[in-house]
């Protein structure tokens, strides 16, 4: 009995100092693995640290400060745009179609003069606006002025109060309202999105939607949601300032201005293959 107590005692004793052992032994390998807090790695023994500045710069007045590294975002400058130029097949017709802008001013206050139209078969169909562009937040504007419509019908002018920006997820809005002549009102609404196949490959969608709160049927316009288009363009960029395109615009009219162009032997719905050159200088 005495030497089974005997065995079991060394037994358990060598099996205490064994497991002791080995974790002493495995700290010991984990703690050799790991590095040094305060020894250098890699990439901080190759660094080799910039010679210090010959000459520092010492306190100056901002305008100073702006002049030197040029970032007076209260000077003047100015773009022209010629976003869409392209040719369009609309029915057994081909037609010129613009849409552009030109703008002068600083990064707070702009002057802004905007056109869109088309000409087919000789007769020409435009809105015009002259606005003033006020930023208000970090991606978004404020817009305010006149607009003027001429085209087959009779010329409407409109007084136009909009906003303008960069919604989340890089989509570029735009929505105006109108105030016109004898009580009418109009509002429009565009949507767009660039993405970005390569660096000069670009696919851009966009919507379009016109609405107006009375009908004007001498410039074949019904009341309510008068019309959409969904635009679908390809473009490559040789030169930001030089891209031309090719895609696909569906222009869709409803109730009462789809009575009035149906009336007067247009289609409401058309699909129209597009071509077309995106500059700006």
């Amino acid at each position: 009995m005495n030497r089974i107590v005997i065995v079991l005692s060394v037994a358990l004793a060598l099996s205490t100092g064994l497991a002791q052992g080995a974790e002493d032994h495995s700290e010991h390998q984990q703690h050799q693995a790991l590095p040094q807090a305060d020894q250098p790695g890699e990439s901080e023994l190759q660094h080799v640290p910039p010679d210090p500045p010959r000459h520092p710069m010492h306190d100056m007045p901002d305008e100073k400060m702006t002049d030197l590294m040029a970032m007076d975002d209260t000077a003047a400058a100015g773009m022209v745009l010629l976003d869409q130029l392209e040719w369009r097949q609309t029915g057994n017709q081909d037609a010129l179609y613009w849409d552009g802008q030109a703008w002068f001013g600083n990064d707070y206050n702009k002057v802004k003069l905007k056109s869109e139209g088309e000409r087919i078969a000789g007769d020409s169909e435009a809105r015009t606006e002259l606005l003033w562009d006020r930023i208000f937040a970090r991606w978004w504007s404020m817009q305010a002025g006149v607009r003027h419509d001429f085209g087959e019908g009779p010329s409407r002018t409109w007084a136009a109060f909009g906003v303008q920006g960069l919604a989340p997820y890089w989509f570029e809005v735009e929505a105006t309202a109108y105030v016109g002549e004898q009580g009418r009102t109009a509002a429009r609404f565009s949507a767009e999105y660039e993405l970005l196949i390569t660096q000069r490959l670009i696919l851009q969608p966009k919507i379009e939607i016109s609405l107006y709160g009375k009908s004007d049927p001498q410039n074949g316009i019904g009341s309510g949601l008068a019309e959409s288009d969904i635009d679908l363009r390809l473009r490559y960029e040789f030169r930001r300032e030089f891209a031309p395109y090719v895609g696909l615009v569906w222009t869709h009219s409803y109730a009462g201005t789809a009575d009035l162009a149906r009336a007067a032997g247009h289609d409401d719905d058309d699909l129209q293959i597009v071509a077309g050159l995106r500059v700006w200088f």
